[in-house]
């Protein structure tokens, strides 16, 4: 990976996967975006394994949108791994699920999450919140570099 990648998609759900893509293209947000389609994919990128092994891992991603009921490796996990690892510990993570259950919005938060949104079945309410998440993480928000939280000895609170 030469360039930076803007948004890691984390999606098992084909027909999701595309609204999102297609939202992002809409909204002329697709800039570098990696799907990958469960949680074991998306730890091999962001950790540079399986697949990814000879990717160059020091290119984090600006934000990952992260489902949570995925097959082999659940988002949950994938976020308990991503907070674990001083080289993603500050990576923005948006859950972006179908799920409502109470359980999964306080495991998220309770783990690091940045933001959980329950996908909206409707098209134009998906293709917003799309919209709107990607104005925000790619344009808006400004995130330490990786550098800066490993190399520097930022400590989390």
């Amino acid at each position: 990976m030469s360039e930076q990648t803007a948004i890691l998609l984390v999606e098992d759900n084909p027909y999701d996967a595309e609204l999102t893509i297609r939202a992002l293209k809409a909204h002329r947000l697709l800039n570098n975006i990696v799907h990958v389609t469960d949680g074991q994919e998306a730890l091999d990128y962001l950790f540079g394994t399986g697949l990814w092994k000879d990717g160059n891992t020091r290119s984090r991603p600006k934000v990952v949108l992260l489902d949570l009921k995925m097959p082999r490796v659940d988002g949950v996990e994938v976020l308990r791994r991503i907070r674990s690892d001083p080289h993603t510990k500050f990576l923005p993570v948006v859950v972006l699920t179908s799920s409502r259950e109470e359980r999964d919005l306080i495991e998220s938060y309770k783990l690091g999450a940045n933001s959980y949104i329950v996908k909206p079945v409707d098209f134009d309410q998906f293709s917003e919140a799309v919209r709107s998440l990607g104005l925000y993480w790619l344009l808006l928000n400004e995130a330490p570099s990786a550098e800066l939280n490993h190399d520097n000895g930022i400590k989390s609170p």
